[in-house]
């Protein structure tokens, strides 16, 4: 007789989504905290190269003790291993950071967030899935929503290189989904993430070398939210609670939602920004901000409940622990 559900517990799915949306919750909050230092003098670039050298020098070590498995891969996984710590690690990141260097931040979101429309692409025509009009119509809902949430008609001063960043974070944000996906479905999270986080780093310091750190000011008050906090802090925040436990929500997510929905969540981020932007900065939400959240929620809506229940494109999956 087959195993069923215990009475009570949410549906496979449900449980999925909240993994997803925990994830971009989590990611969301690490914005107003990385502002805050780098409001004391730190790069961009150095806190993204700190928080994830961090968090894989905090992790790596708890799952080596805790979980040894995790850490075995085969010879034949070094390619995901190696894809999912550049792309989905380093890549995402320092092509976001090399866009709104170069074009306002508004349009730097939008771009990073076509990521949606490239991993339905890449379903409907690598993997020959049919999606329905209404999971299109949600996608194009929710960019719509995050147009207005990041306000893209006061942008100006586009540069070509500044796009192309842009829409490379896209693919690299695509390449999070769909090889988080492939990875989640055959290894633990616990152990990908760690090694993803771990060649991510290594990538990131070519860029940002650690000897070009500001470490001087580590010890050096934030300010967040009214409240003030050593650097060093803030730092270790963004590693923990903005780097470790998102990347592993969102593997777990990926075990049992498909790419395509998973991907349609990741635009609850920026508005999650916005929010604690509002709540933490003072920020305020303009009406048209507060329009297109309601309209990027009824797109995501909108893509989740159409989106065909097909099985993974990876179905050797692990089983729980």
């Amino acid at each position: 007789m087959a195993t069923t559900e215990r009475v009570g517990r949410p549906p496979i799915r449900v449980q999925a989504i909240g993994w997803a949306l925990t994830s971009w919750a989590l990611f969301a909050s690490s914005g107003p905290v990385a502002k805050a230092v780098m409001a004391t003098g730190w790069s961009p670039a150095a806190v993204t190269s700190v928080r994830i050298t961090l968090a894989a020098i905090l992790l790596v070590p708890v799952v080596a003790v805790l979980r040894p498995r995790a850490l075995r891969f085969r010879r034949a996984d070094l390619w995901l291993l190696l894809g999912y710590g550049a792309l989905g690690v380093a890549g995402v990141q320092l092509l976001f950071f090399v866009a709104v260097a170069r074009i306002p931040v508004a349009v730097a979101m939008v771009l990073v967030n076509l990521a949606p429309v490239l991993v339905a692409l890449w379903v409907q025509t690598a993997r020959h899935t049919r999606l329905p009009a209404p999971v299109w119509l949600g996608v194009g809902l929710a960019l719509t929503g995050l147009a207005l949430v990041a306000q893209l008609w006061q942008s100006t001063h586009l540069t070509m290189l500044g796009i192309a960043a842009g829409l490379g974070s896209a693919i690299c944000s695509a390449g999070y989904f769909l090889l988080g996906e492939h990875g989640a479905g055959r290894h633990d999270p616990a152990g990908l993430t760690a090694l993803g986080l771990t060649i991510g780093a290594v990538v990131v310091a070519m860029f940002t070398p650690p000897w070009t750190l500001p470490t001087h000011l580590l010890t050096a008050p934030a300010v967040l939210g009214g409240l003030q906090a050593p650097v060093w802090l803030l730092v270790l925040t963004l590693a923990v609670a903005g780097t470790v436990l998102p990347y592993l929500a969102g593997l777990r997510a990926l075990r049992d939602l498909p790419s395509a929905p998973a991907s349609v969540l990741a635009v609850v981020e920026p508005l999650v920004a916005a929010v604690l932007a509002w709540l933490l900065l003072g920020q305020s939400l303009e009406p048209a901000q507060i329009v297109g959240a309601v309209i990027m929620l009824i797109g995501a809506v909108l893509a989740q409940t159409t989106m065909p229940e097909t099985a993974p494109a990876f179905p050797d999956r692990m089983q729980d622990n």
